[in-house]
């Protein structure tokens, strides 16, 4: 079916509804094929809007599709949070999932990782998994509680939010872990993404704080303008900056490499962006209320 009804315009930002309000867009990822695929949390689906003229496709699949992120095989894979499983849907459309080793597990983060497979946090039961594209599963302890978002990172290891730890995690591919303690108290960090500049940025939910961590365990934090703003997921942008959403203003956040901030209101401040991609050289963000927003980079 065809949702892409154009929503909200400026000069920076525009807004396509692809979703009733109760389906919840929540992540976003470019597929293999050019398209931008997203998971409706609430609708059980996987849906892919063509990048030529809009049109979307919805495919059914397990309950609770959360995170989505593109494998090495050419297909995108995403976790089921609800039904407790990770998912893989190729560019035709083509389904299947994959039960972790510990059940109830409440997967969440997906990426795919330097060693050809992908890695994904349990966040109920503190693992983190490993599954190739063949569907061979093995997990390993996270360093700390309550996994959240999950990415590679440059010096070969996967690096995750702790969020009820309060920290940020680096695991090798062999499973030895290790936790970075946040200097804020209650800063409840989400998403996570290596940056250009060879450091991992971080969302500080609880805090409303942007957070920077070297290789090497050293923390930087950027407070933003407003503290209950709720920064969620961020990506590394095409501009060499890193862009994240601010769910509880409705806005869309840019943060340079230097620390100097901008941002980008969207149409409601109740929209509620979650995930945010590089999609056609532009940033595109989920929002719960229905739509995709593209944010323009600036030159």
């Amino acid at each position: 079916m065809n949702e892409s009804n154009e929503r909200y315009d400026t000069d920076s930002v525009r807004e396509f509804a692809v979703s009733d309000p109760d389906a919840g867009p929540y992540a976003l990822a470019e597929g293999s094929d050019g398209a931008l695929w997203f998971t409706l949390v609430h609708r059980g689906a996987v849906a892919r809007r063509d990048p030529d003229d809009g049109r979307v496709t919805v495919h059914p699949v397990g309950d609770g599709p959360t995170v989505i992120a593109p494998g090495p095989d050419g297909a995108l894979w995403f976790t089921e949070y609800r039904t407790h499983r990770i998912g893989r849907i190729t560019p035709d459309g083509d389904y299947s999932s994959f039960a972790p080793l510990t059940p109830e597990g409440g997967p969440f983060g997906i990426t795919a990782g330097p060693d050809g497979a992908m890695w994904f946090t349990l966040s109920a039961a503190d693992r983190i998994g490993r599954i190739t594209v063949e569907g061979d599963v093995s997990e390993y302890a996270a360093p700390g509680a309550f996994p959240s978002a999950v990415t590679a990172g440059p010096d070969g290891a996967l690096w995750c939010t702790l969020n009820q730890g309060n920290a940020v995690g680096r695991l090798t591919t062999d499973g030895h872990g290790t936790a970075y303690r946040l200097p804020t108290e209650g800063a409840a960090p989400v998403g996570i993404a290596a940056g250009p500049d060879g450091a991992l940025w971080f969302t500080e939910i609880g805090a409303g704080r942007i957070g920077r961590i070297t290789v090497a365990g050293d923390i930087t934090e950027y407070p933003l303008t407003d503290p209950g703003s709720r920064p969620h997921a961020v990506t590394a942008g095409p501009d060499g900056a890193l862009w994240f959403t601010e769910w509880g203003t409705g806005r869309v956040g840019r943060i340079a490499v230097d620390g100097h901030l901008g941002s980008y209101a969207l149409s409601r401040t109740d929209s509620e962006p979650h995930g945010i991609a590089v999609h056609g050289g532009a940033l595109w963000c989920a929002l719960e209320t229905g739509s995709l927003a593209r944010i323009e980079v600036p030159s």
